[in-house]
């Protein structure tokens, strides 16, 4: 049975933006055409330029772009493989929107990294800021520590 990959979307408001992460959610895609805004590029290259991506995962997600329609998957015919992706002309219309997730990661990485951080009014305090990721917050009374007062299963679930 095959997976369906987008949902209807009723049109709300809010709707393109679901419709936009919808095509763009995936833990690599955001930087998989980030790498491709610079032209052609083979796979083992994308590879090297995402060091933290397995290759299984940088196929799934290259084969979930290409049937999205936001790249462009030419195979040549030659022993070994030669496989090269470029953007479509709907994945370059995403341009603008990458460069800018690209320059706000650039203008608050330091918010995440642990390096100098600084509250951000309407976010969190300043002491959830200097917590390094992947810790948790001290515990709140009344309520229950995930790792440790939940029931047994996947992730606490029943």
């Amino acid at each position: 049975m095959t997976k369906l990959r987008h949902s209807r979307f009723d049109c709300n408001p809010g709707c393109a933006v679901e419709a936009t992460i919808g095509l763009i959610d995936g833990k690599w895609k955001c930087v998989i055409l980030f790498h491709l805004l610079d032209g052609t590029v083979r796979f083992n290259e994308i590879r090297r330029r995402i060091p933290g991506v397995t290759q299984r995962m940088l196929t799934n997600q290259l084969r979930e772009l290409e049937m999205d329609g936001l790249i462009v998957r030419k195979v040549y015919p030659q022993v070994p493989p030669k496989v090269e992706y470029s953007l479509s002309p709907l994945g370059r219309s995403l341009e603008p929107v990458l460069l800018t997730l690209k320059q706000w990661g650039d203008a608050n990485i330091g918010l995440f990294t642990g390096s100098s951080p600084q509250a951000v009014p309407g976010t969190a305090d300043s002491a959830d800021l200097t917590r390094p990721i992947g810790k948790s917050a001290p515990k709140e009374p009344g309520r229950p520590d995930r790792q440790t007062d939940l029931p047994a299963g996947r992730d606490g679930c029943v």
